[in-house]
C-alpha cells in the first residue's frame, strides 16, 4: 500500500534522483510508522482474530509474540519512522503523524462504526498519496484527489463485503464488532460498485482535461486506459460476489495473475502516451 508514495511523483513526470531518493526515504519512514499501527491494531482484535479462519495464524492470535513485545516493537518502530522523517520536508512529518493519528482512531473506535470505517480505511489510502507529495515537493490534481477517493472507497467496501460473503458462505454470523450484518451486502455492494465507476468518469474527464497535453505527448491514448479499469474494477466486484475474493483485496491485486497483466498493461500504455 506505502507503494503509492511514489505515484505523485510519477504522475508529475519529476523523476530526477534527488526526487525519487526523497521519495524512497518517505517510503521507509512511512512504512516503519505504518507497521507500528498494524501491530497496534492485530493486538486490539486479539480475541476477533482467534476466532477467524485465516487470521487466527497471526503472530499474537496464535501466541507466537506477547502483547507487551507487541507494543514495545511498535513504539520503536514509530520512533525510527519518526526520526527518519525529520530532515525531510515539515509537510510530509505533519502527513506522516496524521495518518498515525487517523489509524489509531480507527482501532480503538471507527472501526466499529459502519460506513465510517470504511470511509476511513479509503482516506488512509488517500493520505499515503497526500504524503508522497509532500515528501517530493510536487502537487497533486484535482483530478487525482477525486479518482482517489471514489476508488479506494470502492476497494474499501470490497473488504468488507468479502468479508460477510465468507461468513454467509460459513454460515456464521457477524461478530467482530463491525456493525454489519449479512442483510447488507446488496447495499454495500451498490456503494462500491457506484463508487468504482464513479473513480472511472473522473479519469475520463481528466483525460480531456488541457492539463493533460502538458504531460503528455499522446494524450489521446489514454483512453486505452478506461477499459481496462472498467475490466479490472468489475472483475474485482464480480469475484467478491461469487466468494473468490481475498477480505483483502491488495492481496488479491498482488497475487491475480489477470490483475498483474492489467497493471503490466496500464503501465505500458501511460509510457506509450508519455514519449
Amino acid at each position: 500500500k506505502n507503494v503509492l508514495i511514489f505515484l505523485p511523483l510519477i504522475l508529475a513526470h519529476a523523476l530526477s534522483m534527488g526526487v525519487v531518493l526523497q521519495s524512497a526515504l518517505a517510503f521507509l519512514s512511512f512504512s516503519l510508522v505504518a507497521s507500528s499501527t498494524y501491530i497496534v491494531n492485530d493486538v486490539l482484535d486479539l480475541a476477533a482474530d482467534r476466532v477467524h479462519p485465516r487470521k487466527r495464524r497471526r503472530p499474537f492470535a496464535a501466541g507466537d509474540l506477547s502483547v507487551i513485545g507487541g507494543f514495545c516493537v511498535a513504539v520503536l518502530l514509530f520512533a525510527a519512522g519518526v526520526i527518519i522523517s525529520i530532515p525531510m520536508a515539515p509537510r510530509f512529518t505533519s502527513w506522516l503523524l496524521i495518518y498515525c493519528v487517523v489509524t489509531l482512531a480507527y482501532s480503538l473506535y471507527f472501526k466499529r462504526v459502519v460506513i465510517v470505517d470504511v470511509i476511513i480505511l479509503s482516506a488512509l489510502y488517500t493520505l499515503r498519496i497526500l504524503a508522497g507529495a509532500a515528501a517530493a515537493s510536487v502537487p497533486i490534481s484535482d483530478w487525482m484527489a477525486g479518482f482517489s477517493i471514489f476508488f479506494f472507497f470502492s476497494l474499501a467496501l470490497v473488504k468488507r463485503f468479502s468479508e460477510l460473503e465468507n461468513l454467509r458462505a460459513r454460515g456464521v454470523a457477524p461478530s467482530n464488532g463491525r456493525g454489519y450484518l449479512v442483510h447488507d451486502m446488496e447495499q454495500l455492494r451498490a456503494f462500491g460498485t457506484g463508487s468504482a465507476f464513479a473513480s472511472i468518469v473522473v479519469f475520463t474527464l481528466y483525460i480531456n482535461n488541457p492539463d493533460v497535453r502538458n504531460l503528455y505527448h499522446h494524450p489521446q491514448r489514454l483512453w486505452l486506459l478506461t477499459p481496462l479499469l472498467i475490466w479490472w474494477m468489475s472483475r474485482v466486484w464480480l469475484r467478491a460476489s461469487r466468494g473468490q475474493m481475498n477480505e483483502d483485496p491488495v492481496i488479491f491485486a498482488l497475487t491475480d495473475r489477470a490483475s498483474l497483466l492489467a497493471g503490466v498493461a496500464i503501465f505500458l500504455i501511460a509510457l506509450s502516451a508519455s514519449i
